[in-house]
């Protein structure tokens, strides 16, 4: 009986260990894209006009969600604050919200794609807790008994998966693995196989 036990183990984890070079790659994308996606475009969404027509007018919403304290400088009159460096911030944090989580979904710089979320994640983090000062129980804590408020918890495990995405790449199931095969390897004898 012990053998079929370790012949079964050996088995199951010779196929799992086949599978490394896509199946947990492929596995973190479609993670992403089935819990964070519609979470990320939803809130790009509020930070521009009605799709498609106002995809590039930023609204007022965008500036008092990315940049509170510097609307506020300006009496909450989004159309006062500088081009520089204010509305290009909130430029960029608006369309890096739409654009990072399509090319993590497929799989095109996906590396660079996951550290700007990574960015983004903590920028985010950072001004819920200190422009929009968010209770205690939403900032939550590590290593207490309560495992789901929304920073310290969730947020950890967005960026656990992100990190893992910028480590190890998307896999061989994606834009990235066929864009690098069609390009010759620099140093073929530490290459893993897959971008």
């Amino acid at each position: 009986m012990l053998s079929f036990f370790r012949r079964f183990h050996d088995s199951l984890f010779f196929v799992l260990r086949k599978s490394e070079g896509w199946l947990p790659g492929l596995t973190a994308r479609f993670v992403f894209a089935a819990v964070l996606f519609m979470y990320f475009f939803n809130s790009a969404k509020t930070k521009v006009g009605e799709l498609p027509d106002g995809f590039f007018q930023l609204q007022d919403g965008a500036f008092f969600q990315i940049i509170p304290t510097v609307v506020e400088r300006f009496g909450y009159d989004a159309s006062q604050v500088p081009f520089f460096p204010y509305q290009l911030i909130v430029y960029a944090g608006t369309y890096l919200e739409f654009i990072l989580p399509v090319l993590i979904i497929i799989g095109l710089l996906t590396r660079l794609s996951a550290v700007g979320m990574i960015v983004f994640i903590v920028v985010q983090s950072f001004v819920d807790i200190t422009a929009h000062a968010v209770d205690a129980e939403t900032i939550g804590a590590f290593f207490d008994k309560a495992s789901g408020s929304t920073i310290l918890d969730q947020r950890a495990l967005w960026v656990f998966l992100l990190l893992y995405l910028a480590v190890y790449g998307a896999g061989k199931l994606s834009v990235d693995y066929l864009v690098g095969r069609r390009r010759p390897l620099r140093n073929t004898s530490r290459s893993t196989g897959y971008p």
